[in-house]
């Protein structure tokens, strides 16, 4: 892949199924067939929708969650990382508290230009003093405290991310 192709991306986390989602909302399997990229930055729960989605994605980069069991924790990293046109991308589950997290993660990923997380099911999206952009797609499954389940697109081109969107869904199909 040169630094000129274009990638759009699927950011998802913390599906939890089965538990507390049955099943991925359609809207978001729309998403699945039209991204090039999948990154799903963990608490699967069960194997089943990982082998769901390697069928179903053109790429998929996960990791493991912390309510991730020993099948998946055998199939995924803890930490992963890709270039994608030209941007460097990690995905991790979890980052910590809120307070000083762009720090911490910056120290922790310097060679890093998008960090993608998980574990808190609230969306978050802020750069760090190194440029080092944080992104969390929240939960499409299990809102929580969060008025709707969410999910983020985003494109990368020529080096750059570009066009990052947060997706609400009132409560999943």
């Amino acid at each position: 892949m040169t630094h000129d192709d274009s990638v759009r991306l699927l950011l998802i986390s913390d599906t939890h199924i089965p538990g507390r989602g049955r099943r991925i909302p359609e809207p978001l399997w729309h998403e699945v067939d039209a991204a090039d990229v999948v990154v799903h930055a963990g608490d699967w729960v069960g194997v089943g929708l990982l082998d769901e989605l390697a069928a179903r994605a053109r790429r998929l980069i996960g990791v493991v969650g912390n309510n991730d069991g020993a099948e998946l924790r055998a199939r995924l990293p803890e930490v992963a990382t890709a270039e994608l046109a030209g941007v460097r991308l990690a995905v991790v589950h979890e980052t910590g508290q809120s307070s000083g997290r762009e720090r911490r993660c910056a120290s922790r990923f310097p060679d890093t230009d998008v960090l993608v997380f998980g574990h808190s099911h609230i969306p978050w999206d802020t750069v760090a003093d190194t440029g080092l952009r944080l992104l969390n797609p929240g939960s499409p499954t299990d809102r929580r405290r969060q008025p709707t389940h969410t999910w983020m697109t985003a494109r990368i081109e020529a080096g750059r991310l570009l066009d990052v969107e947060l997706h609400h869904l009132e409560r999943p199909t």
